[in-house]
């Protein structure tokens, strides 16, 4: 019998400057995803929850845009299973573009390139990320993107290694 242990993410020694990833989950976003997350977050924007509004509006030809808030955050934890599952801190986000709109209905993938790795110069168990992610939609176009930098664990840290539990009755058998 094989125990395949809990295993997710990836270490500062697994990147690779110029690799990409193409994260694996897309999300088909619905008008209660965008509706609830406006409200949650008091945006006020009638575009993003009135239809009749949203017909005076020249850039999304009448159709709900969906909260922009909602699809950068819907995009980067797409990224996270690859680029920062063990990350310990997000440093810094640069150059946001949201390219194209995004509405009800639609469909996100995410997509990262590792564009600079080095050592952290205060934390000898840990490395600086620094990526670009893009987020696009069913039809391959770009909806947004950004530069963002982490600091992620080597192997050697421990961190994200061996947390499952052992059963206190014994193996799975």
């Amino acid at each position: 019998m094989t125990v395949h242990k809990a295993d997710i993410g990836n270490f500062v020694e697994d990147f690779v400057v110029g690799d990409v990833y193409q994260h694996p989950l897309g999300r088909t976003i619905s008008e209660t995803d965008s509706t609830w997350f406006t409200q949650l977050t008091n945006n006020t924007n009638q575009n993003h929850f009135n239809a009749h509004y949203a017909q005076q509006n020249p850039i999304t030809a009448g159709r709900i845009i969906v909260n922009s808030g909602f699809t950068v955050a819907l995009v980067l934890g797409m990224s996270v299973i690859d680029m920062s599952q063990h990350a310990v801190a997000n440093l810094g986000w640069t150059d946001i573009k949201l390219t194209s709109p995004v509405y009800v209905g639609d469909t996100l993938y995410a997509e990262s390139i590792v564009l600079d790795i080095r050592e952290s110069s205060s934390r000898p168990d840990f490395g600086i990320l620094t990526m670009r992610t893009r987020g696009l939609n069913q039809d391959g176009i770009e909806v947004m993107s950004w530069v963002r930098t982490v600091m992620i664990p080597k192997r050697s840290s421990g961190i994200g290694q061996d947390y499952f539990p052992q059963a206190v009755t014994g193996p799975l058998v």
